[in-house]
């Protein structure tokens, strides 16, 4: 397991994170995304760190606190001393009725971070981000309450999530000009079938010096290829819950691909999708979760497969983005300046 910077900060983690949103679940989507209890999740959290990873990332929404509360826990059961894990945790999603328990407005970043410490059973988040973009709250107030986080000592880093590249920027911007804590990441989904980051958010983000952590890189399974064909895969997340969003007219050529590159490999199609991503610049770690300990092994090896030049053209082809304005346009002058 390799390390990387997240972005440009000094902060080192793993190249993939382990993700918990699988804990906790016990009705509505939660626990359509998973109901892993305190026993199991304690299986997993070691068969992690067992093999190198060191960043575990979770939300305070996800199974509304339970995933905070059930991985802080494992990291206690396990006796792992806490210089040697990095906790991620996220705030914005609404946690109880009311227009001001949701958010990122100071006083619920305020109180949820306070919340979520408790859950987790930590001194410290060492890395908090933004869950969704609020309309309703200006960036600065947001920026300016991580940064009395940080000042704190509550929280050691800060990031966004599935934030617009010009959120991000004028995000950037802010609090560069305000000399407040800097964005170190980014968390956006980026797979195989959806490379839509790489339009606007991932170039900024090389540009800026931001990382990026990747949330389902499998995109919802698909990418294991077992709803392929028209496939429901019985008892599969994407059976029961259709998100992430999927082309699956633009899939289906992919998945074939997927498979031809896993047998040159003798691998699955799941860890060619991990494979191809760790090999992208731009990002910092890659995001897995699983419900069974053999499931999130078979995505670690993914770490040892050396995707060739060959490979990597095989799946640009088949999966690269049409060609959207301005995008067409800069080619053309770039044609004409060469």
């Amino acid at each position: 397991m390799r390390m990387r910077k997240l972005g440009s900060s000094g902060l080192f983690v793993s190249e993939l994170c382990f993700g918990a949103m699988t804990f906790g679940g016990t009705d509505g989507i939660w626990g359509q995304v998973g109901q892993l209890g305190q026993e199991d999740a304690d299986a997993l959290v070691k068969a992690a760190f067992d093999a190198g990873i060191n960043l575990f990332d979770t939300a305070n929404v996800y199974a509304n606190g339970r995933s905070e509360a059930i991985l802080g826990q494992s990291l206690r059961n396990l006796g792992i001393a806490r210089e040697d894990f990095v906790v991620a945790t996220k705030v914005a999603s609404a946690m109880g009725p009311g227009p001001n328990r949701r958010g990122a407005s100071r006083g619920h970043i305020l109180s949820e971070a306070r919340a979520s410490l408790e859950r987790l059973g930590v001194d410290h988040v060492d890395l908090y981000q933004i869950h969704a973009f609020d309309p309703a709250t200006p960036i600065e107030e947001t920026l300016e309450a991580l940064d009395t986080l940080v000042r704190a000592g509550d929280v050691r880093y800060v990031g966004l999530s599935n934030w617009a590249a010009w959120q991000i920027m004028k995000a950037i911007g802010i609090a560069r000009a305000r000399q407040l804590a800097p964005i170190a990441s980014v968390q956006a989904y980026y797979t195989l079938v959806g490379r839509d980051i790489e339009r606007e958010i991932a170039p900024m983000l090389r540009s800026e010096g931001v990382g990026l952590m990747v949330w389902s890189p499998l995109a919802g399974g698909y990418l294991t290829g077992k709803y392929s064909g028209g496939g429901t895969a019985d008892g599969g997340r994407q059976t029961a819950l259709d998100f992430p969003p999927i082309d699956r007219v633009r899939g289906e050529p992919l998945i074939a691909v997927l498979r031809a590159v896993a047998e040159k490999h003798r691998s699955r199609p799941a860890q060619i999708a991990i494979a191809w991503l760790l090999r992208q610049a731009v990002v910092s770690t890659v995001i897995i979760g699983a419900k069974r300990v053999e499931q999130l092994v078979e995505n670690v090896q993914s770490t040892e497969i050396a995707l060739d030049d060959d490979d990597m053209a095989e799946l640009d082809a088949v999966s690269r983005l049409p060609i959207e304005y301005p995008g067409w346009s800069l080619n053309a002058s770039r044609d004409r300046s060469a």
